[in-house]
């Protein structure tokens, strides 16, 4: 079992400061808010110095209280309400330019990205991907168009890829129906995280299927279903859930595996050059 850190907070009480004591306390009873705070924030609210907060954060083992509030952060992500991200984003932005602060902050998701995606769990899954029989792709919610984008793509890759898309009822499982040993299912899911995805993971994985989760942490129940996984955050915006980083993954994944299908992919798009042309299917721009 994968300890997160208000379990890490609860189990060394015994340990702490006076100061300390008082922070592992407002943090376990208000910890939808402190994962949003600044350290100094975070002291003044515990009565508490903020070197105190850093050296608390250290005690607990993480690099400092950066790591720290990431943790905590990954932890209730997905537990959070829209009303309650509302809330968080108003503090995060207040006095701020919106435009400079969504761009910069999604600016900030892709560098995280490069610094943190696991680049041996990255070739893994793209020699997953090569060698599956049948590649079934899979995100609901906010994650469809991810799963819509991915498909796009690889189905100028691949002959045997599927969008496993989410109509209502139990069509998830009927278009599953098939899947089997030698199969992929690749799903992709953030916070809130979908109990319909977590069903779906769980449903390939009983007949067989490997499962490659791309999510957000360890925490995220598709992670404890796949075989491999690729890790990237994607950030809360508000009510809204910026997939900079996680789209930035996929163009990378599709850019992989066309290098490895190179002659496939080369071919394909002769083909469809030909009938794009024959069908006039775009236009051009007019000369002035």
């Amino acid at each position: 079992m994968i300890k997160n850190v208000l379990h890490i907070i609860q189990s060394n009480m015994g340990t702490y400061s006076k100061g300390q004591k008082r922070i592992a306390n407002y943090i376990l009873e208000n910890y939808d808010k402190a994962a949003f705070m600044t350290a100094s924030r975070l002291g003044s609210a515990a009565h508490a110095s903020e070197s105190t907060v850093v050296r608390f954060a250290a005690q607990l083992g993480y690099t400092g209280y950066p790591d720290m509030q990431k943790a905590l952060q990954e932890l209730i992500r997905g537990r959070l309400t829209s009303i309650q991200r509302i809330e968080v984003s108003r503090d995060q932005m207040m006095g701020q330019d919106v435009l400079e602060s969504v761009l910069h902050r999604d600016m900030v998701s892709i560098h995280d990205a490069l610094e943190n995606v696991d680049r041996e769990e990255f070739d893994l899954v793209v020699d997953k991907l090569l060698k599956a029989q049948h590649i079934y792709i899979l995100g609901v919610r906010s994650s469809a168009f991810l799963a819509g984008y991915l498909h796009f793509y690889l189905q100028w890759i691949f002959k045997n890829v599927k969008l496993v898309e989410n109509s209502g009822g139990g069509e998830i499982f009927e278009q599953l129906i098939h899947i089997g040993p030698g199969d992929v299912l690749l799903g992709l899911s953030f916070p809130r995280y979908s109990k319909v995805s977590v069903s779906a993971v769980n449903f390939a994985k009983s007949h067989g299927a490997e499962v490659i989760a791309i999510t957000d942490s360890k925490m995220s129940p598709l992670y404890k279903a796949a075989s491999a996984s690729l890790l990237v955050s994607s950030d809360m915006i508000s009510f809204v859930d910026s997939m900079t980083a996680p789209l930035s993954l996929l163009n990378a994944l599709i850019v992989a595996i066309g290098q490895q299908k190179n002659e496939e992919v080369s071919s394909t798009f002769s083909e469809m050059e030909r009938i794009w042309s024959t069908y006039s299917i775009f236009g051009r721009a007019e000369d002035e």
